[in-house]
């Protein structure tokens, strides 16, 4: 399987999506705080840890 972009940002966002419905659903938080707070840092911290993985990946496909 190819990882393009589009369908890399699908998984990305359909993980993020799928850990902010858990929150909202599990009742744990209030759900501000998890629109406002928890899901824009998931995203944030899913982003950067998809760019040092394929920074990575590519380090190791040339070595």
């Amino acid at each position: 399987m190819e990882f393009t972009f589009p369908a890399t940002a699908a998984i990305l966002l359909g993980i993020v999506a799928l850990g902010t419905a858990a929150l909202i659903g599990m009742g744990f938080m209030a759900t501000t705080t998890v629109l406002m707070m928890v899901t824009p840092s998931m995203l944030v911290f899913g982003a950067i840890a998809l760019f040092v993985g394929v920074k990575h990946g590519e380090y190791r496909a040339t070595r």
